[in-house]
């Protein structure tokens, strides 16, 4: 698969729906997303894993809800929720999917160490599974497997715990970013490739790792388990 981000057009085209309603608004989330959709693989990654597969999507961890904007961009009407921890994430997410149009989006505030909301059909954990104890690490894993229908897909981002000099580097970022209060959490445990395939093989979910750098220096990976139909 290609690790490419977005292309410059359209991550122009998705930011817009982030700025602010007068020119003296702040533009920290509309500079945010176009950058971040324009440099980071993420987004085509994840709508790839998503084509063919038109099951409801619940989002885990969705911050601004970019994701739905690029599935939108990209012509997948999904019926999409995305929910997060961070009440102002949540609100910015709403304003923006309410300039851009989109339809059949949802977005709700909701701590996932504390509970999942219910959910039957696709999955999508990005970025977030390092930022939560193990416990609600394991927890989150059990709920959005069970929550898979058939031929329906979890689809995980996440660094991997492989000792590597990427995965050093994507561990200092992340503490960074809680630092600066991007996030509301430190890294706790990054998982295990090993790990994640014995519980997926143990769910009778067939599932594929694919490096997504890009060009970015960090360890991430596109994590795909796939509920036979």
């Amino acid at each position: 698969m290609s690790a490419s981000a977005l292309d410059g057009a359209s991550a122009r085209r998705i930011a817009r729906a982030f700025r602010p309603g007068r020119w003296y608004g702040n533009r920290m989330h509309y500079f945010y997303a176009r950058a971040k959709l324009g440099s980071d693989p993420l987004y085509p990654g994840i709508v790839a894993g998503l084509r063919g597969h038109q099951a409801p999507l619940l989002d885990l961890g969705c911050g601004i809800g970019l994701l739905a904007h690029a599935l939108r961009d990209a012509g997948l009407d999904l019926p999409y929720r995305g929910v997060d921890s961070d009440a102002r994430k949540i609100g910015r997410a709403r304003g923006a999917a309410a300039n851009a149009g989109l339809r059949e989006v949802r977005f709700d505030c909701v701590d996932l160490a504390r509970g999942i909301p219910a959910h039957r059909g696709n999955v999508a954990i990005l970025d977030v599974l390092q930022f939560v104890s193990p416990l609600a690490q394991e927890a989150i894993l059990d709920a959005a497997v069970a929550m898979l229908t058939p031929g329906a897909r979890l689809l995980i981002r996440t660094g991997l715990d492989d000792g590597s000099l990427r995965a050093r580097t994507t561990r200092g970022i992340d503490a960074i970013s809680r630092t600066l209060r991007w996030m509301n959490a430190g890294p706790q445990r990054y998982p295990r490739a090993d790990a994640l395939r014995a519980k997926f093989d143990a769910a009778g979910l067939v599932s594929e790792f694919t490096p997504l750098y890009g060009r970015t220096p960090f360890n991430n990976w596109r994590v795909v388990a796939t509920r036979p139909s």
